[in-house]
């Protein structure tokens, strides 16, 4: 397995880089004012936590494993429920928590954290999950590919 950090540990380190960038590269401050983009990030930082829970969620009624680092011990490919709209619930929630925090944070420079993220986990954690995935699950992994996206 390629994966060294653990999804949520990924998303602290981006989320602390984004704290660092608004501090110390403050570019350019988003033109919103303080309640609306209060408001969004309350509303992402929400939906980042419903979309991360019903991911855990359908993998416990599975009863499957949610473990990030043993993608070959689960035991159902699960379909249902929010994984009809994206493949990686668990981990899109975690970016709408960054997007949540970008926004609170009041600068462009920190979305660069949420770009950062994304590409970490595309390669080192859901590159690795589906080709195990792949081989073990076979054609019907390959459907839901292609009727489900990656992420939304």
């Amino acid at each position: 397995m390629e994966l060294k950090l653990h999804p949520p540990i990924v998303m602290l380190l981006c989320a602390s880089l984004m704290k660092l960038l608004a501090s110390w590269l403050p570019l350019v401050a988003l033109p919103l004012p303080q309640a609306v983009s209060t408001g969004a990030a309350l509303a992402l930082a929400a939906a980042g936590f419903f979309s991360g829970m019903a991911g855990v969620f359908a993998f416990a009624r599975q009863r499957t494993t949610v473990n990030p680092h043993r993608p070959e011990r689960t035991s159902a490919l699960v379909t249902g429920g929010i994984y009809r709209f994206t493949r990686n619930p668990m981990y899109l929630g975690m970016a709408l928590f960054l997007a949540a925090w970008a926004l609170w944070l009041g600068q462009l420079t920190p979305w660069l954290g949420i770009w950062a993220y994304v590409a970490f986990i595309n390669r080192f954690q859901i590159a690795p999950e589906e080709r195990v995935l792949a081989e073990k699950f076979g054609e019907d992994w390959e459907q839901f590919c292609q009727r489900t996206r990656r992420w939304i």
